[in-house]
């Protein structure tokens, strides 16, 4: 059965999604909506990611509260800055962070994390996952910034996905 319909949650969401934008119930629009249910998950099945095993659970609650902590600081900080460009104009800048973590799960959930803080962008990733491009909006001291990075961020994903 999995493997004729390898995603039995999501080809009923894509067939009622499919309904939903034409908000119809005719014959022609079921056909159609349950085609896409089954067809799209078996094309893309080998885009599915790796299951995931999370390792220490209770972690991710610590982590969520950082990452909202983080997002709200970081907001203040980020319009504090722009506010105040014309008399102290931030000090922006790369960062290459080294990493730890190598599970690909754990590196798309980091990914969103510096999506969500204000004041990082993901520039770039290295071809062996080593090293990290991070574009810092303000930036004191880089040092300080890894270390923080670092055990903010990594540590606790490493811990969930490692």
């Amino acid at each position: 059965m999995k493997r004729l319909l390898p995603a039995p949650w999501l080809s009923l969401a894509l067939c009622l999604l499919w309904l939903l934008l034409n908000l119809s119930l005719s014959p022609g629009n079921l056909l159609l909506g349950a085609l896409l249910g089954f067809c799209a998950p078996l094309m893309m099945r080998k885009l599915r990611p790796l299951p995931i095993r999370v390792r220490r659970p209770g972690v991710i609650l610590r982590l969520f509260l950082l990452v909202g902590r983080d997002v709200l600081v970081s907001n203040l900080a980020v319009a504090f800055g722009v506010l105040n460009a014309r008399r102290q104009p931030p000090r922006s800048g790369f960062v290459k962070v080294p990493l730890d973590l190598r599970d690909a799960n754990g590196l798309a959930a980091l990914s969103m994390i510096c999506t969500v803080v204000p004041g990082t962008v993901w520039s770039e990733l290295a071809l062996d996952r080593s090293i990290l491009l991070l574009h810092v909006f303000d930036l004191d001291d880089e040092v300080l910034f890894i270390q923080h990075f670092k055990a903010t961020y990594e540590r606790p994903l490493m811990e969930i996905f490692e």
